[in-house]
């Protein structure tokens, strides 16, 4: 009888989840229920996944409605019409235009108008499947009124929005977040009813008593309904099927391209790849993934003609297929990649890709798969859903109520006693734990593009984010229930420095040779290399620059591919808490260390010493130490993150694990110690596949690093820098030769450029300079460098403000001239200026030419424009303390300190925060030496509250010097930050002075 329901995905609407509206009609004994939410068909899919568990037909549909007044409600009679609906919502989604009126003709949909609405449309006619709600209010006007003759077409429409008083309150709170207004001001044509609730069938029978056959056409409607995806194990792949046509052509065509890659990738293609490919095929073909791979290949194939750089991780790393179509660089017969990680015959899903593209190509590469597979509507991004946190819900509901700022800034960080607060500020608090977790608004997926072989509309409508392209309004884990699996596409800016970097090289040396970087086995071997990650001189390199990774390479003595890769996983944070990362390093260091392993893990993990370090270890240790089979284990590793791991399966493998384990003779104090390193580290963990392909790129990047270190570096800043600040990598370029340039104005560009060893720092770093200036310049200067300032003037169009701040960074020393005269020229200059500085004066203004004295600017005056103009200084920063440092302990002398306390100064250049198993507040610190060496410190949480960071600077240091596997580090007692000298440009009175012509 219930044909308009509305779930909370009637966004900043409705307050009930769709398994909540389930419940409901269950214990109202439907057999029928629709799902109408308004504007949106997020829910409709989990919907109809989750009814028959309550013994229920699903029937979907939406709520049209033009801000919140209501015109239609459509009914899907099947997935045609659910086809139907979703196109022409989106249609108006994508366009931002209102719905009409009239509801266009569904072949397969059915409409039904509100009886008030059609008495001011002044609507009589109907077509075959339109119809005329009518609800509890309007059934004493109905006798009254033309439309009671439309017997037939006469239907039952109640709206269900809410449960009870609460949840119509927090309607109303939504509506006002939604119309950004107070909640005294919301108008009630922004509002529900607070009688759309869910009204009980003997309620609805008794008032409809005269009129039985509003119900049964009600009945009848519901009856015509019906929808169905297949969410069983068995399910369809959804993904488009064919890339050549047919699936013949497409399985010759992969067939072929392995062979021909074979040669290329193996000098002596044996009997283990042979077998291992002949695997994959058979088993690729049989699961209906053939497609999966052509179209991956399509995407690389097209970056690669464009000369993208990309990386190819996940599961899917762990393919032969995929190495030699070229999707990733990993060799997984070099590395004993576990086939049954990315595939097997109890997975359903296809292995995962993740594409990684520099953050300017992915958009190129986005376009293209559009282009080649969506040109039938068959492509969309991804969707997600941003839900309600405490703190952003207590804001939104502060600013409802009409709080000041500074009381919601109160409330929101908890900075409050709860026994102090008024009736408002409860009220607030209440209603943001009542919204925690809710849908707020949809966004776009990471990185999920998905493809399908219908057109994308069968399964949702589609709204048309800033991106640009269609994006589907659920997420990922309801795409995978119906069986279509993403495509990952990711932007990564490490990518983007060795593209430049390589660029940037073959300017600088016109004559040299670089290797193909693709093919980084040869860079692998490479004994600089090697000794260069021993040393963990790294930064700046993919994925192993941070202090963490730093200090991680060291303890292990990383100097090898192979134990790049392990540490690549180990690094990951579940793996750390699960206490497994240093059970690793004393296994790796001590062989008798070893022996404490269990046997199964130890068969099982042989090459990580039994130590759980990837992902598809867990499914090794699922399905050999606990008898599971692939699909369990499987569903074991997929459950140990997200949404996924409350789902009835999980729990159920999770409870055959555990008798499973009881059955082999395995003790509880070891089945539940396994457990614990499962459950800790699974959903953070890498696939070993994925590791190495990280690992590949990190070899790239310290290939460019090792033998191009300045070019390497200007890549780096140019590209966003990476962990650290632009500053650090200047410093880093400065410790290999590299000569450091504040922007010059005949010199430098937008983005930083290198001439040899000088390195000219972009325009783009200048705190405050516009974009336009800085293209302005670039563009002028094509016709000719500046000669002068009066020059420059003439040229270029810009306001004092910007001309200031290029004199005072030192842009113009190229032409001879100390700042403070220029500035005392380009003020003169733009006084007497009556020319409008955005047009190009018609006609050369002569200007009187002074004499000015001879001024004089410190370095120390420099030092403080560039901190002030490029948020760091080019000089030493030790050498802007107001008391010199009163020792010159290094960071290379900590060793012979062993155990001792000692007193060091050191440039902050990070601080990690952290927490205690207790909950208690720590920190990891890194800074610079005197010498521009490493200091990394330990603050223990007694330390990091009495002595915290208090921003960048120079801290002097007291604390005790310790070793841990061989990696020094400084456990800090008492830390100070030192005194800058007072800023000399304003400490010094500065007369005007005279000027003579």
């Amino acid at each position: 009888m219930y044909l308009n329901n509305h779930s909370y995905y009637s966004l900043r609407y409705g307050t009930i989840s769709e398994v909540e509206l389930l419940a409901m009609a269950k214990e109202q004994g439907c057999e029928r229920f629709a799902l109408t939410d308004i504007n949106n068909t997020s829910a409709c899919l989990n919907f109809i996944r989750r009814a028959p568990e309550f013994g229920i037909t699903p029937v979907v549909g939406i709520d049209f409605r033009n801000s919140a007044k209501q015109l239609y409600v459509c009914l899907a009679k099947n997935n045609e019409g659910f086809l139907e609906l979703n196109s022409f919502l989106s249609k108006h989604l994508h366009d931002g235009s209102d719905f009409p009126d009239v509801a266009p003709s569904f072949a397969h949909g059915i409409v039904i108008y509100p009886y008030e609405r059609l008495l001011e449309l002044d609507k009589y006619y109907f077509g075959e499947q339109e119809y005329i709600g009518v609800g509890i209010r309007d059934i004493n006007k109905l006798r009254f009124s033309k439309l009671s003759k439309y017997r037939e077409k006469l239907v039952f429409l109640h709206t269900i929005s809410f449960r009870n008083k609460r949840d119509f309150n927090t309607h109303r709170l939504l509506r006002a977040i939604d119309t950004n207004m107070l909640l005294s001001k919301l108008p009630k044509s922004q509002q529900g009813n607070l009688d759309d609730k869910m009204v009980p069938l003997t309620t609805i029978e008794q008032v409809f008593a005269e009129h039985p056959h509003i119900l049964n056409n009600t009945g009848q409607v519901l009856g015509s309904c019906g929808i169905h995806f297949d969410f069983s194990k068995e399910r369809q792949n959804q993904n488009l099927k064919t890339v050549f046509g047919n699936s013949s052509e497409d399985c010759e065509t992969l067939i072929n391209l392995c062979e021909a890659a074979l040669p290329k990738r193996y000098e002596v293609v044996g009997e283990t790849i042979r077998k291992r490919l002949h695997k994959e095929l058979s088993l690729i073909r049989k699961q209906g993934f053939v497609s999966f791979f052509l179209i991956n290949w399509k995407i690389v194939e097209y970056a690669k003609s464009q000369g993208y750089y990309h990386v190819g991780r996940g599961s899917g790393a762990n393919s032969i297929v995929a190495y030699l179509l070229g999707i990733t660089d990993v060799d997984p017969i070099e590395l004993d990649l576990y086939f049954e990680r990315f595939m097997n015959l109890y997975r359903s899903s296809p292995p995962d890709f993740d594409i990684d593209f520099s953050t300017w190509d992915r958009e190129d590469v986005t376009r293209f798969i559009f282009e080649e597979f969506g040109n039938q509507g068959q492509a969309a991004l991804l969707g997600a859903y941003v839900t309600f946190k405490h703190s952003g819900a207590v804001r939104e509901l502060g600013k409802v109520f009409g709080l000041p700022k500074h009381e919601i800034d109160r409330l929101s960080d908890g900075r409050f006693n709860p026994n102090a607060l008024d009736d408002i500020a409860k009220l607030v608090l209440r209603y943001a734990s009542y919204l925690r977790g809710r849908p707020n608004y949809l966004s776009i997926h990471a990185a999920g593009i998905l493809i399908s072989d219908s057109p994308i509309h069968y399964f949702s409508a589609t709204h048309l984010p800033p991106k640009g392209f269609p994006t589907v309004q659920f997420d990922m884990h309801t795409a995978e229930d119906v069986g279509l699996y993403k495509f990952d596409i990711l932007g990564q800016r490490g990518l983007g420095k060795i593209k430049d970097a390589l660029a940037i090289v073959e300017q600088n040396y016109p004559n040299v040779t670089l290797p193909d970087i693709h093919n980084a086995k040869p860079l692998f071997k490479d004994p600089n290399i090697n000794a260069m990650i021993e040393r963990a001189e790294c930064i700046g390199c993919f994925y192993v620059e941070s202090p963490a990774m730093r200090m991680l390479l060291k303890k292990l003595g990383v100097n090898n591919y192979l134990a790049l890769v392990a540490a690549s996983s180990i690094i990951r944070p579940g793996v750390a808490k699960s206490g497994m990362m240093r059970e690793y390093i004393l296994r790796h260091k001590n062989a008798g260390r070893r022996k404490q392993a269990h046997p199964v893990m130890w068969d099982i993990m042989p090459d990580t010493y039994g130590v759980m370090v990837y992902q598809e270890d867990v499914i090794k240790v699922a399905h050999y130490f606990a008898g599971l089979d692939l699909g369990e284990a499987d569903v074991l590793r997929r459950g140990m993150s997200g949404k996924y791991r409350s789902r009835e399966e999980f729990q159920a493998v999770k409870a055959k694990f555990i008798s499973n384990c009881r059955e082999r003779g395995e003790t509880d104090e070891v089945i539940f110690e396994v457990w614990r390193q499962i459950e800790s580290f699974a959903g953070y963990a890498f696939a070993k596949g994925h590791s190495a392909s990280y690992a590949v790129e990190s070899y790239q990047s310290m290939f460019l690093k090792c033998y191009y270190p300045m070019e390497y570096m200007v890549a780096t800043i140019n590209n966003g820098g990476g962990f650290y600040r632009v500053e650090t990598y200047i410093h880093e370029a400065r410790k290999h030769g590299a000569r450091i340039h504040p922007p010059c104005i005949n010199r430098s560009a937008i983005e930083t450029i290198i001439k040899g060893k000088d390195i000219f720092l972009g325009f783009q770093h200048l705190q405050g300079l516009e974009k336009r200036t800085m293209i302005a310049i670039v563009e002028v200067r094509v016709n000719g460098k500046f000669h002068s300032l009066e020059d420059f003037i003439e040229r270029v169009p810009l306001g004092i403000e910007q001309l200031d701040i290029l004199i005072r960074i030192d842009t113009f020393k190229c032409l001879g001239k100390e700042k403070r005269s220029l500035l005392w020229q380009a003020h003169y200059a733009y006084n007497n200026m009556t020319v409008h500085r955005e047009q190009q004066p018609l006609f050369k203004v002569q200007h009187r030419h002074f004499t000015l004295p001879k001024f004089t600017v410190t370095d120390l005056e420099n030092a403080f424009d560039q901190m002030e103009l490029l948020k760091f200084t080019l000089c030493d920063p030790f050498l802007l303390l107001e008391k010199p440092p009163t020792n010159k302990l290094l960071s290379m002398n900590l060793a012979s300190h062993l155990d001792k306390e000692v007193m060091i100064y050191g440039y902050l250049v990070t601080a990690k925060n952290t927490s205690t198993h207790k909950g208690d507040a720590m920190y990891f610190g890194t800074f610079l030496d005197q010498a521009g060496e490493w200091i990394d410190t330990v603050h223990f949480p007694p330390v990091a509250k009495s002595y915290p960071f208090r921003g960048k600077g120079i801290y002097r240091i007291t604390g005790k010097v310790v070793s841990e596997f061989g990696f020094l580090s400084i456990e800090v007692a008492k830390q100070e930050r030192m005194a800058y000298i007072p800023d000399p440009r304003y400490n010094s009175r500065m007369d005007s002075l005279p000027m003579t012509s």
